[in-house]
């Protein structure tokens, strides 16, 4: 359906509400972002959370990339994979579980503002773009996970250990071990 577009005018038509776009988009790049996620090691991580971490990298190319600035799309995306996993990486090295706990709440509510950058270079229609995309992927998540995954996900991302969780859930550690392993590919598998 897109094929024969140029990745400059695929943007443009996402930016414009074509939501089919950014799937074409993820799958088109996603060899590219599991080939420089297999390029390196996460303390206490798998090569699935790399991955995870350059789609992420990926969402962020194409909700940021402006045509016209001199660099093709390929490059920015590129780069902005490659600085999510350097990014992952730096953090992993710092804290054994910590490549998810830099994230934000998943709440789809009045909150879901907490995940825009709130740069000050940001420009208005940036900020509208960034909040809708934010809102989606919310949405995609909370969609797709079970009521005891997001119980677990939100305690994760609130800095909580694996034996935390199991103990505020009344679970094993095992049992949280296995719901995080499930959120992360069904996050991947999503995306």
């Amino acid at each position: 359906m897109y094929d024969g577009l140029r990745d400059e005018e695929l943007i443009l038509r996402y930016r414009q509400g074509e939501e089919a776009v950014l799937d074409f988009l993820l799958d088109k790049y996603k060899n590219m972002v599991r080939t420089r996620a297999r390029a390196r090691f996460l303390a206490g991580g798998e090569t699935d959370d790399l991955i995870q971490e350059g789609m992420i990298g990926l969402f962020k190319a194409v909700r940021d990339y402006e045509p016209g600035r001199g660099s093709s799309f390929r490059t920015f995306a590129q780069l902005c994979v490659e600085r999510q996993l350097l990014t992952a990486v730096q953090h992993s090295n710092r804290k054994k579980h910590s490549p998810l706990n830099s994230s934000v709440s998943l709440d789809t509510g009045e909150n879901s503002e907490n995940w825009v950058s709130g740069r000050a270079e940001d420009n208005p229609e940036d900020l509208v773009i960034s909040r809708e995309n934010a809102k989606s992927f919310a949405e995609m998540i909370n969609g797709s996970l079970s009521r005891l995954e997001m119980q677990v996900l939100e305690l994760y991302l609130e800095g909580n250990t694996y034996g935390e969780i199991a103990e505020k859930l009344g679970r094993t550690t095992k049992s949280v071990d296995n719901a995080l392993r499930r959120i992360r590919s069904k996050i991947i598998n999503s995306l």
